[in-house]
């Protein structure tokens, strides 16, 4: 097949769960013999060509936070247009508007929902009602729907009565890596809680910086992650963080995996989810996980962490000092998820399932 991918930023990914998931996904389907063409930014994927026999077609957007995708997806729908694709993959809610237009041409569309984008406090009040709208673009544009929680799949049923198709997001078995780069950094193994992801309300972090100053230990606290259009939340949590916070930025690569290798003890403290790719990667290095207790996190978490009171940095603090207490029991829990998340999610399943939606749509199915 010959399959385009619209709606992220780019590959490699550098920073980004949606990224993450195209980057595996269409590796993966180059490796069983399909045509891959992602569609990138200019300003994220700097690299020309190929990428692991990934097309990669560069295509501009209007670099702000409301026209960013808007933009790349309606400059990259005339050239789509014009090529014989047989299946167009868009991910994410806003650019399911334009998952109708390929299909005039005869070729088959699917989009991935990652989450309710809506619900992001970073959007205003037009921005909201435009992304909430975009539900039911997603389900009724398309030729095929995917989710990629279970919350989600019983949200769309609830709400929108429809039967959408899940396929989770996967992991790999890590690249588990000894301290070299971060020692250079100065952060010693085992001594620091671990936060990765984007610095964007959502994610939590500023309940986690509430909830570490309540904590009585040595331990630093790690934030590995950059704004994404945010820089007026990221102040505020500059602001916020003291002696024992230290911000990286976006990581990635070999100073991504050793964080993940030898942290204490990963925290994930987000309102909102779709299915997070930071947890799965951080439980497959066989993290202690301290999570919210959203349904997308207990989902993945299972009995293999702990989970403390969304948006409550009392009880984060309460369940952190606990962990930090008892190492025996942190070495435990991330055997467990470890063992938990690699078992449970895989990218080459997802990859194989997700091939299966494209063929039984071009069977007519």
């Amino acid at each position: 097949m010959k399959i385009a991918m619209l709606g992220q930023k780019g590959i490699p990914a550098t920073y980004g769960g949606i990224e993450r998931h195209v980057e595996e996904l269409a590796t993966r389907l180059v490796e069983r013999g399909h045509e891959v063409t992602v569609y990138c930014r200019p300003y994220y994927t700097k690299q020309t060509g190929e990428y692991r026999g990934v097309k990669l077609a560069h295509v501009p957007s209007v670099r702000t936070k409301h026209l960013d995708t808007a933009t790349h997806c309606a400059f990259a729908i005339p050239h789509i247009m014009l090529q014989d694709f047989d299946v167009v993959h868009f991910h994410a809610l806003g650019p399911s508007l334009f998952a109708s237009l390929p299909r005039f041409r005869g070729m088959k569309t699917v989009v991935t929902v990652h989450g309710l984008d809506w619900q992001r406090e970073k959007w205003g009040v037009v921005a909201t009602w435009i992304l909430k709208r975009c539900e039911y673009t997603a389900i009724v544009y398309p030729s095929r729907t995917i989710v990629v929680s279970k919350a989600l799949r019983e949200y769309f049923h609830e709400q929108r009565e429809v039967t959408v198709t899940y396929i989770p997001n996967g992991t790999v078995l890590p690249n588990v890596r000894e301290a070299s780069k971060i020692r250079e950094m100065g952060i010693e193994p085992g001594s620091y809680i671990l936060f990765v992801g984007r610095l964007v309300p959502e994610k939590g972090c500023h309940y986690l910086l509430d909830a570490y100053r309540k904590v009585d230990t040595d331990a630093e606290l790690i934030i590995a992650g950059g704004t994404s259009f945010s820089s007026d939340y990221v102040d505020r949590l500059h602001r916020a963080g003291g002696e024992r916070t230290r911000f990286l930025g976006y990581v990635y690569g070999d100073v991504l995996d050793e964080l993940y290798s030898n942290a204490r003890i990963f925290v994930l403290p987000s309102d909102i989810e779709g299915l997070p790719i930071a947890l799965l990667e951080a439980m497959s290095f066989g993290n202690c996980c301290l999570t919210s207790d959203i349904p997308e996190n207990l989902e993945v978490i299972g009995d293999c962490g702990v989970t403390f009171k969304k948006s409550d940095p009392d009880d984060m603090a309460a369940k952190l000092q606990q962990l930090l207490a008892v190492p025996e029991r942190c070495r435990a829990m991330g055997d467990r998820a470890r063992r938990h998340v690699l078992e449970t999610y895989d990218w080459d399943g997802v990859t194989l399932h997700t091939e299966a939606i494209y063929y039984t749509m071009l069977r007519g199915f």
